[in-house]
Formats: structure tokens, sequence, C-alpha cells
């Protein structure tokens, strides 16, 4: 197996199971899971000069702009320079993917691609602890206690944006904003993508991908998964 560091990004709209997927790579093959939307949340709370600016535009229901994002997460990515990792939530548009292309050669890149259908009732059963960025669904995720952060005992949200009549713009938008990126990784032969309508049912696939590029820190058997696809 190469010792070469493994530079891997995870890409998928809202509700695609983003944050399952990659909490299990993270697990099982000792990846560093890093997040753009944790690293805001610690420069808000901070109070620096990025999470200053960054709570303005928050503050007034807009993205947070590429150059702010940019520099948050080319900051975090100087310091693992002896890791390897995963980033989570960039690069989301094309400015961003070409600004980390300055820096480091992304590996691999893995797109979820989920049908519109199971987005929309995902994100319409997705409730959010706002200080943790812990995500939960009610069906198939839910809170021990409805309506209440497990960890914390806090209340849960809803954002804005999942409620059904925003969900269909939220959902179009990210198509828009991530086809450049998509083509741009899968020009250079790194994307590789996973379809389907369960996290469990596609994730096996994932774990044998990873597999190919890094030796797993705790071994999973996904024959049975695979077994069960087949029948």
């Amino acid at each position: 197996m190469a010792s070469k560091l493994l530079r891997a990004v995870i890409l998928g709209p809202p509700g695609s199971g983003k944050g399952t997927v990659c909490q299990r790579i993270a697990k099982n093959f000792g990846l560093l899971h890093l997040s753009s939307g944790v690293f805001l949340r610690q420069n808000i709370r901070s109070n620096t000069d990025v999470g200053v600016l960054a709570k303005q535009y928050l503050e007034q229901g807009q993205l947070v702009p590429d150059h702010l994002i940019t520099r948050v997460m080319l900051t975090e990515l100087e310091k693992m320079k002896n890791q390897h990792w995963l980033l989570d939530g960039f690069p989301r548009t094309l400015a961003q993917a070409e600004a980390i292309n300055k820096i480091c050669d992304i590996d691999l890149v893995i797109s979820l691609n989920i049908p519109f259908e199971t987005l929309k009732d995902r994100l319409n059963t997705r409730w959010i602890h706002r200080p943790s960025g812990r995500v939960y669904n009610l069906e198939f995720n839910p809170p021990l206690v409805h309506g209440i952060d497990d960890v914390t005992g806090e209340k849960l949200i809803q954002h804005e944006d999942d409620k059904p009549d925003a969900v269909v713009s939220r959902l179009r938008q990210y198509k828009d904003v991530a086809k450049p990126v998509i083509e741009l990784y899968k020009s250079r032969g790194v994307l590789h993508t996973f379809s389907g309508t369960e996290t469990n049912k596609i994730w096996p696939y994932i774990y044998t991908l990873l597999g190919t590029k890094i030796t797993p820190v705790h071994p999973e058997d996904t024959s049975q998964a695979f077994r069960a696809e087949e029948q």
C-alpha cells in the first residue's frame, strides 16, 4: 500500500448523507474529517476577523463568500500537512476548488448522487442542534427525546431552508453550483460517484474504494451488505 498521504473530498447535496459517510470513513480509515461548517462555527465563537465577517453574512441569510471560506479552510489545511484528511463542505464552488488546487493535489473525490425525492423527504424531516451542528432525522436518526439534543438537552431547530417551500430551490441551487466542480474532478480522473437512496447500501462500495487507497485502521466486513444487495 502506498505511503502517500491521502487528500480526499466528499461532495453531495443537502440531505445526501455526507455527515454519516464522513463519520464512517474517519472511524474506519483514520482520515481527519475536516468540515467547513465546524471551522466556520469555531471562528464565529472565537470572534476571529473571519468569524466576525462570516457571522454578518449568515445573519443576513446569505452564503459566506468564497474568499472567506477559502481563507478559513486553507489556514486549517496548513496545519494538516502530515495527515490524511477528508474535506466536507469544501470546495463548494469552482473558485474554491481552484484555490485548493494551488496548495495540494486532490487524490479522491466521492460524489453522492441521491434521487431528488429522497433528498426532499430527508430535508423535510431534518432537525439541527445549531451550536454543535449535530443533525437528526426523524425517520432514521431521531433524537432520544423529540425536539431535544441528545448531548446537551438543548432544543433542536429546523432550518428555514429545510422547510418544504425552500427545499426545491435549495437543491436546484446546489446542482447549479456543484456541476462545474464535479466536472473538474471528473476531468482529472479522481471522481467516483455513488448512487442510491440508502446510505447503508452505498457505504460498502465507498469502503471498498477507500480500501484500494489506504489501509483501514478498523477493518469492516462488508461482504454481508454486498450479498444483501445481490438478493
